[in-house]
Formats: C-alpha cells, structure tokens, sequence
C-alpha cells in the first residue's frame, strides 16, 4: 500500500480528529457502524459489516426506507439459506445486527466507531451530512464516503475545487477535524465485490487510512489506496474502456454489437456498450462527465456526443429498454447482432481502428500517469482494474506485455490521427 508524496502526513497537533481510531483496536461486536442511505449501495455495505459481527444502524430520511432495505435483505438471505450457501442461523444473525432509523437529522445518529456515508451524489448533501455527524459523533468516530467520484477535500472543505464547484454549487462551514474523513468506495453489489477503493484526502490522517484498509481486509474485502484524484482508480483508468469504443463508432468504423464483441473476444467480460447499457447510460455518463470536469475540461476525458445524445433521449439502457440496443421486458437484447467478418478484419490493422490496440494502449496510458503523480502503486492499480471492472489484465500487466515502446507508437499514430490533446503519451512512458 503506498503512502503517496502528494498526499503528506498532515500538522495535527491539537487536532482531535488524529487521535487513533477505534477501527482495528475495537472488538467487532463493539464497534458499531452506521451507514447513511439504505438505496442498493447502502444496504449492502450494512450487510457487508453486519456479516463481519459489527452491530449496524442502517440510516435514511426516507420513512419506511431503511426497513424496505432490510426486508430485500432478508429476501435476499432466503435465497442464500435455500441453496445452502448461508445457514439460517448466520442469516438470521446478521439481520438481527441492523438496526433500521428513519432521520434527516445526522445528530441523530447515535454514537458509533464508523459511519459510512452512501447518498447521491451531490457535494452539497454530503457536505451536510457530515458536518451534522460531526457535531455529535465521537472525536475518534471515521466519517467515511462512499462516492465514487467526488473530491474527498470538496467534502470537508468550505466549496470544492475547481469546475466541481460550479457544478454542484454550494458552500458550507470547513470541517474542524478533517484527519478523520475518507472515502471508502465500495463496488456494487457490496456483498459480492471485493474491492474497496480507500481514498485519502489532503487533510486525511495516514493512520486512519492504514487502520480503515485493515478493517477492510477483515471484512473480507481487497482494499487498494489511493489519493483523491478525479474518479480514484478504477473510474478515472477506465474511462478510455468507454471512450474509446464510443468514438470509433461515432466515426463509423464498427457499429456497437461488432465492438463490444471484439473486445469480449480480447478478455473482457462485458463489451462496453453492453456494460453502459447495464449500468445505466445517465450514471456513466454523470461520473464521466464528473472526471472531465473535475480535470479541467481534459481533452482525456471528454464526454462523446453519442452517449450525450442517448442521455438526452431517454435512452438510457436496460432500465428503459433502450440504449445503444433495444431490450425485450426479459432484459434480453433484441437487436445486438455482431459482425464477425468485420470483427476478424478490424484486430490486428492500424491503431485508430483496431478496438482492443486502441482501447488497451489508452488504458496503459492512464495506469501510468496515475502512478506517475504519486496517487497509487503500480500493484493497487492492476488489483483495482481486476478486481473492480473484471479486465482480464491490469494496466501494468499490459505494459509488461506490450512493451512501453509499443504504446508510445500506438498514442503518437492516435494523436496523428485525432490531435487535440486527447492521445497525449504519459511522460513517465
């Protein structure tokens, strides 16, 4: 786990907020944890850590949320115990550990070690959720977020940095004890993905980082460290995964179904537009957009038109049964019909049409400039690719493969071809 040059120990002397944390000292049954929101990520996070023993209270201003969570929760333990991979005795030792709690109010929230934070994604929201919990929580309590793009300094800082300021708006009090806010960046569906992203802001106190990665690895988890850069690890180095495929058949070289099964053929799992239209065109689309604002408008990280436009109408994917294909109610696409000739055409001729040349060297690219700022390992980043998007490689296993001089060749014919600052070569290539 690296301890990045651009995130440095911070002056805490007199900051109450550096005392040690209770997160690895403290028995589990002892050490209560909160979450806020009981939406998907929420409730699943609230399975996670009641699993590993820790009485849980599970928070949402909605009424009647947080026990709808729970209740799917137990639904979803009924199937478990059916198939006989959970006994009905841990199932039911798990549930009896949530504690469900309808409030707005976080000082409401009752004294706990650890409080993962898991609403939307609006700075303002959670700028005041934790200013509340703050005001009420233990010195030592970990104020945890679970964002998946947003600055961990924007959070406890009176506005955010940069573009994200305009776009979310807003501004509140600075934090009094920011050493002890992180982020904890689970991977849906929580009780299944292994990955958790550790994020550290400027003001984060390095031993809570380090005891919040060992209470990860108890819960099961692989957790990987890294500084709060635009979109962490895996959201920022898989923004090319994306990009790249929409913009070959934004210029017509390959329609989306012959894409997506170029790239499957290569290892990966789901094609990217298939996996978009899983996700949900609106949600890859915000936290795309966030990353490109966040860097300034990076050329890197520019929104396509294509996905802009199935945002625009209503086409977000499965959940509407339309996006980049048509769904029958089953979930099933209708429509996703490949080329395989073209596909056995396009791997293997020039960079700028070849799917996995052009997908992979723009991945190599941005696992090495993200280490190369100091905002990770080499080794968190490969885990994290793996882990976190299920690619058959991480960035660095790539490189090894394909050879630093190759992907220098492969981004100098790409920003030949598409100048504009978009296919820059890393200097640490």
């Amino acid at each position: 786990m690296n301890d990045s040059p651009e995130n440095p120990t911070p002056d805490t002397a007199g900051d109450p907020g550096s005392a040690h944390s209770p997160l690895v000292g403290t028995p589990a049954d002892q050490l209560a944890v909160a979450v806020i929101g009981a939406g998907a990520m929420g409730s699943g996070i609230a399975q996670v850590a009641a699993q590993a023993g820790h009485p849980v209270v599970l928070v949402d201003a909605q009424p009647g949320a947080a026990e709808k969570g729970l209740e799917k929760m137990a639904g979803a333990f009924d199937k478990l115990v059916a198939k006989g991979r959970v006994s009905r005795e841990d199932a039911d030792a798990t549930l009896g550990r949530i504690r469900p709690l309808t409030t707005a109010d976080m000082t409401a929230v009752p004294p706990v070690g650890l409080v993962v934070e898991a609403v939307v994604e609006h700075l303002d929201v959670k700028r005041q959720i934790f200013r509340q919990l703050e005001q009420t929580q233990s010195p030592t309590t970990v104020l945890a977020t679970n964002t998946s793009s947003l600055p961990i300094d924007g959070i406890t800082d009176e506005a955010s940095s940069g573009h994200d300021a305009a776009l979310h708006g807003g501004t509140s009090p600075r934090m009094t004890a920011p050493g002890r806010v992180i982020g904890l960046h689970f991977f849906n569906p929580p009780p299944v993905m292994r990955l958790v992203e550790v994020v550290g802001g400027v003001s984060s106190d390095p031993s809570v980082l380090e005891d919040a990665a060992e209470l990860m690895r108890r819960w099961g988890k692989v957790p990987v460290r890294c500084t709060s850069t635009p979109g962490f690890i895996v959201n920022r180095v898989a923004r090319p995964f994306y990009g790249e495929a929409q913009r070959m058949v934004e210029e017509g070289v390959v329609d989306p179904a012959t894409v997506d099964l170029v790239l499957r053929r290569a290892g990966f799992r789901m094609g990217p537009m298939e996996l978009t239209d899983l996700i949900g065109q609106d949600v890859n689309f915000a936290v795309g957009e966030s990353v490109w604002r966040q860097t300034g408008e990076d050329p890197r990280y520019a929104p396509t038109e294509i996905q802009r436009n199935l945002v625009r109408e209503g086409r977000l994917g499965r959940k509407t049964g339309h996006g980049f294909f048509r769904y029958d109610e089953s979930g099933t696409p209708v429509d996703a019909v490949p080329d395989e000739e073209l596909a056995d055409r396009l791997v293997g001729g020039p960079v700028a049409t070849d799917p996995v040349a052009r997908t992979i060297a723009m991945l190599v690219n941005e696992g090495v400039d993200l280490v190369a700022r100091g905002e990770a390992t080499a080794e968190d980043v490969d885990t994290a690719m793996k882990l976190g998007t299920n690619y058959p490689k991480g960035p660095f296993e790539w490189l090894a493969e394909i050879g630093a001089d190759t992907v220098r060749a492969q981004l100098a014919e790409l920003d030949a071809a598409f100048p504009g600052g978009r296919y820059r070569a890393s200097e640490a290539l």
